[in-house]
């Protein structure tokens, strides 16, 4: 196996979680009985350049031609979307005139908060399942994956974009040299592109281990992110550290010619990261054993709550939830079921664990003493919702980075 963006020989483990089906095959009740397919979560990190990295044991045209999930369901998210698509319009004074573009756009989710503002818009993704739903928001969604060639197609098109929004994509990409040099070809002149990553930092400090799957190739450090920029031209000008998803960056690029001047951020959290020791070997190692150690502290939560007839039950059926629940050895006999507000999932069955899915109604006719939030990132809105469990005494469980019972 050779770095993605190197090219070097990997040798160094980042972290082993054993074996693990793809998390977002959820599996219906015919299914149950069939072969299942596990693949190593075996995380690397490139002694040259320090990229962690995952193999990809499955090509991205099996895992993202239809896809389980849909961001409209996570009203923090939109609203994440709503605020940004805002800020982008005055900040880079979009109107009529310009064209945003986004990779791997889902359901429309952010795109039309453009659409409210009368920016011309278009979103490029794979899945159709997820894509027509965007249609339906008024986006005008090309089903593809996006490359250099898909690209050259729409700036010969002349669909050169002003903006190019890539949320929470990058990690799922195993070329990406190619994936890169498309958004270099894509951009109008004067044009800049945002990118949204979860910033391993975070995940190594959050031991936000459950964030690592099949569909994740990738986890980057500005460091790694800078390399990988500037190797096609690209200039990061701006970076904000952003709360999502455990803790993300969105950085900000142009071409190296570009208008805008960049600001002392980028030094800044370059500086961060290099005190941290993430610009060396060093910063990386004993987060294999620290994540060993939650495990452990989950399971002896669980299993002391089931010895004491206590009745525990999921919220959610993230993919993330699938990584935790399969690397724990977390099935039906620690938790009854799970929820979770996407239709598409309601009916069917956890990846590897067979834990079934219902509609978030079912807490409230079981009544469960405990429940285990499983997309923790979004703990503050789910606990909102799920207000109504203290009526009967419930309580809820945040399993990362240390199982935590909510007052």
């Amino acid at each position: 196996m050779r770095c993605r963006l190197c090219g070097m020989a990997l040798h160094t483990t980042f972290v082993d979680l054993g074996m693990s089906p793809l998390c977002e095959t959820y599996l219906t009740a015919d299914e149950l009985d069939g072969v299942e397919h596990f693949y190593p979560l075996h995380v690397r990190i490139c002694d040259g350049c320090l990229l962690v990295q995952l193999q990809d044991y499955v090509p991205a045209d099996e895992i993202f031609r239809e896809y389980a999930y849909f961001s409209a369901y996570s009203d923090s998210w939109v609203e994440h979307a709503r605020v940004y698509a805002e800020a982008m319009v005055e900040r880079f004074d979009l109107g009529g005139h310009s064209l945003v573009v986004e990779v791997a756009s889902n359901d429309g989710y952010l795109l039309q908060h453009f659409v409210a503002r009368a920016v011309p818009v278009l979103g490029i993704d794979p899945a159709a399942n997820v894509a027509e739903h965007g249609e339906m928001r008024g986006v005008e969604t090309l089903v593809d994956f996006f490359d250099s060639e898909l690209a050259r197609r729409l700036v010969g098109d002349g669909r050169a974009a002003d903006l190019v929004v890539a949320n929470n994509v990058l990690a799922q990409i195993p070329p990406l040299d190619d994936f890169v040099a498309g958004i270099e070809i894509l951009l109008a002149p004067g044009g800049v592109a945002t990118i949204e990553v979860p910033h391993l930092p975070r995940l190594i400090e959050g031991l936000q281990f459950d964030t690592i799957y099949h569909e994740h190739f990738s986890y980057f450090s500005l460091i790694t992110l800078d390399r990988l920029f500037a190797a096609h031209g690209l200039e990061i000008f701006d970076v904000e550290e952003l709360p999502s998803h455990g803790g993300s960056l969105r950085v900000y690029v142009q071409r190296g010619e570009g208008r805008q001047e960049v600001r002392p951020s980028v030094g800044r959290v370059l500086a961060d990261e290099r005190a941290g020791g993430y610009d060396r070997l060093d910063g990386y190692r004993d987060f294999g054993r620290r994540v060993a150690e939650t495990k452990w502290s989950l399971l002896e939560l669980l299993i002391g709550l089931r010895r004491d007839g206590k009745h525990v039950v999921g919220y959610g059926a993230p993919g993330k939830g699938n990584t935790l629940l399969n690397y724990c050895g977390i099935r039906a006999d620690l938790l009854d079921y799970t929820v979770d507000r996407n239709p598409y999932k309601q009916g069917r069955f956890l990846p590897g664990t067979h834990i079934p899915i219902f509609p978030p109604e079912r807490i409230t006719e079981t009544k469960p003493d405990y429940v285990l939030i499983l997309p923790w990132n979004l703990k503050r809105e789910i606990a909102a919702q799920l207000e109504y469990v203290r009526d009967w005494g419930g309580r809820l469980v945040v399993p990362i980075p240390r199982p935590e019972v909510l007052s």
